[in-house]
């Protein structure tokens, strides 16, 4: 397994990252709107299923990419300023929060609220919880304001990625490329 080098992130790191886009992207798209009464019709049965899957997918994901992190180095940081340096990590770390946070309030909105967690297998998970109603709609609805979150803070990353791509002309960007996309791929010119 290639593991991470100096200038460049591992196989299974790039697989990680970009695998929990494609998830969180998804999962937002296939988000089931409106009210709880809606959400929970049998109309919006697979759709709901397919949200609360990629979910639960999204949350397993990232539990072993900060597994993952332990055994794994990262490349050498770019020599930027001290201000860029502490938004890169606080951003990064906010992201791997929401990215915990956004299931969880699913999850827990859901049981407080009387539902089952119902994935695409048919499984079904019922709440090992007492119903709160009201907490769980407002944690539902935490819920969705999260989910909004993260996908406006992860643009933000992706923006700054290719701000350091093409305008500080770094390898930032190209770190986390796999290397068979032969654009981004080559050494900015300088």
């Amino acid at each position: 397994m290639e593991k991470t080098s100096p200038t460049r992130y591992g196989r299974l790191a790039q697989s990680f990252h970009w695998l929990t886009a494609v998830l969180v992207l998804s999962a937002f798209i296939l988000g089931p709107e409106g009210s709880e009464q809606n959400i929970y019709l049998p109309i919006a049965d697979f759709e709901r299923q397919w949200h609360e899957t990629l979910g639960l997918s999204v949350f397993a994901l990232v539990a072993l990419r900060l597994l993952w992190r332990f055994f794994d180095q990262r490349p050498a940081a770019p020599d930027l300023p001290r201000w860029m340096n502490r938004l890169s990590a606080g951003v990064h770390g906010l992201l791997y929060l929401l990215l915990f946070a956004v299931p969880l309030s699913a999850i827990a909105g859901a049981w407080l609220e009387g539902h089952p967690l119902t994935l695409l297998a048919g499984l079904q998970i019922a709440p090992p919880i007492a119903a709160s109603h009201d907490l769980g709609e407002s944690i539902s609805e935490l819920h969705g304001l999260l989910g909004d979150v993260i996908l406006w803070l992860a643009g933000l990353h992706a923006a700054a990625a290719i701000f350091h791509h093409f305008r500080l002309k770094d390898q930032v960007l190209v770190s986390m490329l796999p290397r068979w996309l032969p654009f981004f791929n080559r050494p900015p010119k300088i």
